[in-house]
């Protein structure tokens, strides 16, 4: 696994204050030198946003790359789903930063896309 899917992926809800808390706390933990865990946060101001990036199909599609990276075609069979709506999927995930896709040697037949999960861990934060 490489050094970025070590990170820690968080998602929720959150404010704009509770933005400004955590910066400031990482500011100081960085004024006296400690070390911070590489992490990413996706928030979204109205919980009525989330369901929209993070549905259940959604949550299947980063457990299997997260546990095994795979192109789209294998990933559909896997998770016995359409491959179009599978890589429309990986599209959404790409762009709010949950997975990458990369490509490789597929012998035989050219080059194929590896997708991936940039984090081994999500965690899913929601305040109200």
């Amino acid at each position: 696994m490489n050094e970025t899917a070590k990170s820690l992926k968080r998602m929720g809800t959150g404010t704009a204050d509770a933005f400004f808390r955590r910066s400031a706390a990482r500011a100081q933990k960085l004024d006296r030198g400690e070390k911070l865990l590489p992490e990413m946060r996706l928030t979204f101001e109205d919980p009525a946003d989330l369901p929209g990036v993070l549905t259940a199909q959604r949550v299947r599609v980063l457990d299997a790359v997260r546990r095994k990276p795979a192109p789209v075609s294998e990933l559909a069979t896997v998770l016995k789903r359409d491959r179009t709506a599978v890589r429309r999927d990986v599209r959404i995930l790409m762009t709010f930063g949950l997975v990458n896709t990369h490509e490789e040697a597929n012998p035989g037949h050219g080059r194929r896309k590896i997708v991936g999960a940039l984090a081994s861990k999500c965690v899913l934060v929601t305040t109200i």
